[in-house]
């Protein structure tokens, strides 16, 4: 199976932001219904028994991870970029983010959850999360040659590959990996702070404009996610999260001021960490009633 896109836009969502915002705001049946049928669509291509091949040659965010990761062959170009950018719309990176976040090198998971950080094909290829690197003049004839010999994509992806140069992230992977393995947000704040090096305090900069909601369910997500037993769990917790965050103030608040005003100046609420308790993030992450519970394709 070959996954492609069409324009210069790439795997990127976004049409489906404003939709949620406005069935949450309501009744939220739209909305559910649609995460029902994305999930169940990302399950299905994570243990899909014929190889999946991504090609994800411009931007691939949000909606667009969740239908490019699970692929089998990820092929990245000097055209990618790559980010789950959730936290600044209130929202969290989910679409299968509480597991894969979690299965990246050391912290990284950790950090591009939460800043919202937009890496190119050289950091996304070097982490694991594209597989290969192709440049974009060849994805022609590297997609004919996949419909060709469709038997096996990786060895023709790897036929095509290039070198996508040396990745900028690795001079920073120490700092991520010592300043984002904690378990609370302030913890990592407080690292951040105490650091006090220009990338930590570009960093601490960065975490401080994002929804403090959404700070607390990303980290929890990413955590609970290391532990899930398939993917299969881990999309049921989605399901019941991505539920219930689109009625919160600061989701509806952040599509607000970045898709629908577009004046990128969210006010959120609460406005800093300490107001975000944790009875707040237990009832975003209850168990759904089993009437009302994800459930897979049959």
């Amino acid at each position: 199976v070959l996954i492609d896109h069409a324009g210069e836009r790439g795997f990127c969502a976004g049409g489906d932001i404003r939709m949620i915002a406005e069935s949450s705001a309501g009744d939220r049946v739209e909305a559910r219904a649609f995460f029902l049928s994305e999930y169940r669509l990302n399950a299905l291509m994570f243990g899909y028994p014929k190889p999946i091949t991504a090609i994800v040659d411009g931007i691939v965010m949000g909606g667009g991870v969740g239908i490019s990761e699970p692929a089998d062959v990820r092929i990245a170009t000097e055209r990618t970029t790559y980010a789950m950018p959730e936290t600044g719309i209130g929202l969290y990176p989910e679409v299968g983010g509480g597991w894969f976040l979690p299965r990246l090198p050391g912290q990284t998971g950790v950090w591009i959850g939460l800043t919202g950080a937009r890496l190119k094909a050289a950091d996304t290829v070097a982490l694991g999360i594209h597989t290969h690197f192709a440049p974009s003049e060849g994805v022609d004839a590297l997609k004919a040659d996949l419909l060709a010999e469709g038997a096996d994509p990786a060895a023709v992806a790897a036929r095509h590959a290039g070198d996508a140069g040396p990745a900028p992230l690795a001079a920073h992977r120490e700092a991520i990996d010592r300043l984002f393995a904690f378990d609370t947000v302030e913890e990592i704040f407080a690292a951040l702070e105490a650091d006090g090096s220009d990338w930590a305090s570009a960093q601490l900069a960065i975490l401080k404009t994002k929804s403090p909601t959404s700070l607390k369910v990303t980290l929890r997500h990413i955590r609970e996610g290391a532990k899930a037993a398939s993917f299969d769990d881990n999309m049921a917790v989605e399901y019941a999260v991505s539920g219930r965050i689109g009625a919160t103030h600061d989701f509806q608040e952040g599509v607000r001021a970045v898709i629908v005003d577009k004046d990128n100046a969210p006010r959120w609420s609460p406005s800093d960490l300490s107001g975000v308790t944790d009875e707040a993030l237990d009832a975003l992450f209850a168990p759904l009633p089993e009437n009302e519970k994800w459930t897979p394709l049959a």
